[in-house]
């Protein structure tokens, strides 16, 4: 598991970027964190890596959004689902073992159907109720049995200076 801590909503969306860099088609990448965490920030920065220019946005109300760029970006917001058969409506078997990359909010909703080899994104903002602090974050990406896109992820965090806490 590699944790590292930002301060700004740039920063955040700048590890999405460099995660994205190393993603490719048929990866799953699950998003867990509170409301507000900096899940959809951290989106961006993946989308921006595969050249996505449309902005955006959370699907909070229409349970995915798709984006064109070097590779198809499929984003799912699970937050107001009421039952995981609700993904099976929307042939979520089909994105999840599709061409492209398939980002999931609030994946712990569904995990019961999720494949065992997905990457798991962990946002936890904390602040201590100070303005310099409001956009703190611990990301913790676990990559479960993809240690191949770990270290790729690894030396791009090295060579852009970034520091990576220790477990």
């Amino acid at each position: 598991m590699i944790k590292l801590l930002t301060t700004s909503d740039k920063e955040t969306e700048e590890i999405g970027l460099y995660l994205g860099k190393v993603l490719k088609k048929g990866n799953v990448v699950c998003l867990s964190g509170s409301l507000g965490a900096g899940k959809t920030v951290f989106i961006k920065g993946i989308a921006s890596a595969h050249n996505v220019h449309d902005p955006v946005t959370s699907p909070t109300f229409t349970l995915i959004n798709e984006y064109e760029g070097d590779v198809p970006i499929y984003h799912f917001d699970v937050y107001r689902i009421s039952h995981v058969d609700e993904m099976y409506d929307i042939g979520f078997d089909e994105y999840i073992y599709g061409e492209g990359i398939v980002l999931i909010e609030w994946a712990d909703l569904i995990k019961e159907i999720l494949p065992h080899n997905v990457i798991w994104v962990f946002i936890d903002r904390f602040n201590s109720y100070d303005e310099k602090t409001v956009n703190n974050r611990l990301i913790s990406i676990d990559f479960r049995e993809d240690s191949f896109i770990e270290e790729k992820f690894f030396e791009m965090l090295k060579s852009k200076g970034k520091q990576v806490l220790d477990n």
